[in-house]
Order: C-alpha cells, then structure tokens, then sequence
C-alpha cells in the first residue's frame, strides 16, 4: 500500500482523542447585574438580627453617605425571598438619600434552620413564605421599624415599601403601624376589611402594571373603599407594564414598557419620598 493512502486510512480509524482537536471555549459566566451594583457600591452595608415574635429576622441595611439625619425605608421582597435584587433596592434607596431595610422574611424557614440563600430552588422559596402567619409577620415588622428609626443616621421617621407580595405587605403594614410616613405598594393587592382600612394614618401609593390583570383589576375597588374609609389612596398604573416591571424593567432583554415603567415609577417614587421627608 502506498503512504498516502495508509495514512488518510489511519485519519478516520483512530481514536476521536488521538486525534488534533480545537480547544473548547470555556463558558462566559454572566454575573447578576443586581449583585455587581451591590459589590461596586461606594456605600456602607451591613446584616443585624431582630428579634421578632418567635423568631430572629435577618436583615439587610444600606446607609448613605451624608452627615444630616434621614428618613428610613422598610423594603419587602417579592415571594421568593431577600434576593440581591431586592437588597440592590435598598441600595438605591440609600443612594437617593435614604437608610433602608430589607428584612428576609424567610429567616430560619429554610434547609436547617437557614434563610433565603439555602432554598433548593425559588420555587421552594415561594411555597414556603405562603406559610408565615400574617400576624406575626405583622408583629416582625413593627419590630424592624422601630429598630432602624433608633439608628443613629435615621430621624425617627419610617416608611414601607413592597414589590408583588411585599406589595401586599406593605398594604397590610400600614394598617398595623401607627406613625408610618408612607406605604409604597408595588403591584400588591389590598386588604378587604373596611376595619383594617380604617387604621390607616398615612397615604398609600400604588404601582401597577396595565398588562397584570390579576392585579390591576381590583385597584378601582381598593381605590373606592380607601375613599369610604376617608385615607389617602393614589395608584398609577402603568401603559403595558407587566407583573414585576420594576425587576424585569432592568433586564437586559426588557421590554420597552416595562423600560419606561421602571423609570417613570423610580422618579414618581423618590418625589413622593421627598414629599414626605418634607412635611
């Protein structure tokens, strides 16, 4: 047999690992934008436990940078837990001039004893904080507020803040905290009880998306009943927004509704948090 062919022979007999093969490229890890605003923060953070009814809550705080007292933000997660998004809010809010708290209302729920971080999935996250009980959730809360208007930054005045079922929290706060600045409601529902409503001392703004039916649809009815009740009740909804757009309005492949939802809701937000701070 001549050489040439024995050797094209060879080629196609041997082993695929002995033969020349291009290098596989490694793959790109793409980092959650959430967590690389946290690390690239200027701004001091750090985590405190507060004892809450039967439970320690473990919470996030995020300060600004200036020398004068500030109001506080209580800031309630989505369902699925204190995620680093949810954290970046409680950094934005101190860079706009604000001490805020972001308590992980699933501390000692998960794996061992765990918090958040230590949920298999978010799934598992969601089903679990379906499990809290209302009322001691309610009673964890006060004790988070009343711990970050004693810090030393703040000026004594607290107002909450929540997105999807911290939206909802956030609601129900504002009905068990008397002296509250101002509830923040992020495509949260509202309570039905005329009783509750009538606790109320602050003014309630919503945040809702037009393309979150589930939602948005009971927000005349909220509207109405806050008007009964003789409170303050102010929603925008926003033109084709969807559940979560103030999440979703950042991602990369966001839609342009969403894009504007977030940014109209960020500016309308920190006007009325200066509105606040101002009376």
């Amino acid at each position: 047999m001549q050489l040439f062919p024995l050797l094209l022979t060879l080629a196609f007999v041997l082993p695929q690992s002995t033969r020349e093969r291009a290098p596989t490229p490694e793959p790109t890890a793409t980092k959650d934008p959430a967590l690389e605003r946290l690390e690239k923060s200027p701004r001091h953070h750090e985590w405190v436990d507060i004892q809450g009814q039967e439970r320690k809550v473990h919470c996030f705080v995020a300060y600004p940078e200036l020398k004068q007292k500030v109001p506080a933000v209580l800031v309630i997660h989505e369902n699925r837990g204190l995620n680093d998004w949810a954290r970046a809010i409680a950094d934005d809010l101190a860079a706009a001039g604000y001490v805020a708290i972001a308590p992980d209302l699933l501390s000692g729920k998960g794996p061992d004893g765990g918090h958040t971080p230590t949920f298999q999935t978010s799934d598992a996250a969601r089903e679990a904080i379906y499990t809290l009980d209302a009322d001691a959730v309610g009673v964890e809360l006060n004790a988070i507020a009343d711990h970050v208007a004693k810090l030393a930054a703040c000026d004594g005045t607290v107002s909450v803040a929540g997105f999807c079922w911290g939206g909802s929290k956030s609601f129900d706060f504002a009905t068990r905290r008397k002296g509250l600045k101002a509830a923040f409601v992020f495509y949260g529902s509202a309570t039905e009880d005329a009783a509750a409503l009538a606790k109320i001392e602050c003014p309630v703004y919503g945040f809702y998306g037009e393309s979150d039916a589930r939602i948005t649809e009971g927000v005349s009815a909220t509207a109405q009943a806050m008007k009964e009740a003789g409170k303050t009740f102010e929603p925008e909804i926003y033109a084709g927004a969807g559940h979560g757009f103030m999440r979703s309005g950042e991602a990369a492949d966001a839609s342009d509704a969403n894009k504007k939802a977030r940014a109209d809701a960020w500016a309308r937000w920190k006007k009325l948090l200066a509105g606040s701070s101002a009376k």
